[in-house]
């Protein structure tokens, strides 16, 4: 009998494919001798958790269930390491009290009060928010602060291995900087005993036997910190390469934008005794013009903005979907992932074989997705909202009962879940844009033979059959043109360029209630 991982193995779906890839490359099918597997995934909390943290923690946990699934032998962890130690250099814009806070620019996030009053610092505040931000899309974590690695002594032997290593490791980053930065870098920040803040100073003194570091400080007086114990920490190249070294990182994504960061790192790594961890480099997302998304335009997509309007799910998926391919991240996106994403779970259901592992939503849900509901899609729901003139739930779901008399808010909880997402999306994004074209010429033919067939129609037809009904007119008036028939439906009936699969929209809306909107468009009553 075939075992699921003997079936696994043949899956194609691109977390499986890095699983292997991580097995045979780097791990030449040993355990390492730390006795786990370690993913991992950074984040630098100056700022509030966003899509992209979003993005990079949900496909770092596709690959590893995907090799939990393959490798159930070899014990997995993921660390979520916040950078919490770098110093603070300028105030962000969403936060209060900013006046407060831009009198510790320098210091550790750790060492700055918290400008919101309920944690122990800035820093423990932003973390809270990453953990409740993970947590509340049920990723399986541990939390490390780069702070409390560096204080407890956990890279103490990483960081002397630096210093011992100080001039090779130079020879890497030396070549890759301007004139001007390579007179004062040093891969050690250290950390004023007097001011506390984190000093992007020229080293006067390198003691490799005594495992410390000699510089100016602010004061202007010549100033020796060791660099183990939390006194000094590393510019963040030489630091990711620390960290691959101290901790046996084995897998660890990272963007486009970090492809010549990730070599530096690596090289640091190899000259320390370690090994680079296996690396997927994924695209980053453009905007609606097709450029390219930063903070500083503030041309993206936000996670509240996403999550408005569509479950989490959805957002899954469009993570899942070709990641090394960069892709727009706008508004207009999100119906159809959250529509893509029903459409796989149904498939899922019929599914067998390796044909399972490789459906998205079998990485999406760990391999135990939920059973398909309806056969409503988000975009039928969007018309609906349009047509039925309504934002009330109940009056949407007395037209969705009556397509599917099984349904109720109670026993279809993802589609109940979906009706105040399409609520949503229909006000800022639907209706500002609909405009009602008047039918002309043979559209009113067209429209006219519909409704008289519609007419003759019992109330309960199935989708399939009122599907048909509108095939069969449109055979008759736009025989080689049948997807304009139905841009005329759209654009006539629902205000709007493109649209659902008719048949299942009108058998959802209710046949005498689409005679009725044939007859509005007919008569110029829709605007």
């Amino acid at each position: 009998m075939t075992t699921e991982t003997e079936i696994a193995m043949t899956a194609t779906a691109w977390p499986f494919e890095e699983a292997r890839a991580l097995y045979n490359d780097k791990l030449k099918g040993k355990l390492p001798e730390k006795g786990y597997v370690l993913f991992e995934t950074g984040y630098g909390p100056s700022g509030l958790p966003h899509i992209g943290t979003f993005g990079e923690v949900a496909r770092t946990t596709m690959v590893m269930n995907a090799f939990k699934t393959l490798y159930p032998d070899f014990p997995v962890r993921l660390f979520c390491m916040s950078d919490d130690m770098d110093g603070l250099r300028k105030v962000p814009d969403n936060i209060p009290n900013k006046e407060m806070v831009g009198q510790y620019l320098g210091k550790p996030l750790t060492q700055i009060p918290d400008p919101f009053g309920c944690h122990d610092s800035f820093g423990h505040h932003n973390n809270e928010c990453l953990k409740h931000f993970l947590d509340s899309f049920g990723f399986t974590y541990e939390f490390k602060s780069a702070t409390e690695m560096y204080t407890s002594g956990a890279y103490d032997k990483a960081l002397l291995k630096v210093l011992e290593n100080y001039e090779k490791i130079q020879a890497v980053m030396l070549p890759t900087l301007g004139e001007e930065r390579r007179a004062t870098y040093s891969p050690f920040l250290p950390i004023s005993p007097k001011t506390g803040n984190v000093l992007q100073v020229a080293l006067t003194k390198i003691d490799k036997e005594n495992g410390t570091v000699s510089f100016i400080d602010e004061d202007g007086a010549e100033t020796t910190v060791p660099v183990t114990g939390g006194h000094c920490k590393l510019q963040w190249k030489a630091d990711w390469a620390m960290r691959w070294y101290a901790l046996g990182v084995d897998y660890e994504m990272s963007g486009k934008d970090l492809m010549e960061s990730v070599k530096l790192s690596s090289k640091i790594c190899r000259i320390l005794g370690g090994q680079p961890p296996q690396n997927l480099t994924y695209e980053l997302f453009l905007d609606e013009k097709g450029e390219k998304i930063s903070k500083s335009k503030g041309n993206g997509l936000a996670m509240e903005d996403w999550l408005k309007y569509a479950p989490a799910e959805s957002l899954s998926l469009f993570m899942f979907q070709k990641p090394k391919t960069a892709k727009r991240l706008y508004f207009d996106v999100i119906p159809r992932a959250t529509d893509e994403y029903l459409n796989f779970i149904t498939a899922y259901a019929k599914q067998e074989g390796k044909d399972k592992f490789n459906n998205p939503v079998w990485s999406i849900h760990n391999g135990n997705p939920p059973k398909p509901e309806t056969g409503l899609s988000f975009g039928i729901l969007l018309n609906l909202v349009s047509v039925a003139h309504t934002e009330d739930a109940a009056a949407l779901w007395k037209y969705i009962s009556s397509y599917a008399p099984e349904a109720t808010p109670e026993t279809c909880p993802k589609l109940a879940a979906l009706v105040p997402y399409a609520v949503a999306y229909y006000n800022d994004f639907v209706k500002p844009t609909q405009h009602y074209r008047a039918p002309e010429g043979k559209e009113i033919d067209a429209l006219r033979d519909l409704k008289a067939v519609l007419e003759t129609m019992p109330e309960q037809a199935s989708a399939e059959a009122v599907q048909t009904a509108v095939y069969e007119t449109g055979k008759k008036f736009y025989a080689d043109d049948l997807k304009g028939w139905f841009k005329v439906m759209y654009e006539t009936l629902l205000g709007q360029s493109t649209g659902p699969r008719m048949g299942s929209f009108i058998a959802l809306y209710g046949i005498r209630e689409s005679v009725a909107l044939i007859d509005d468009a007919l008569n110029g009553k829709l605007k």
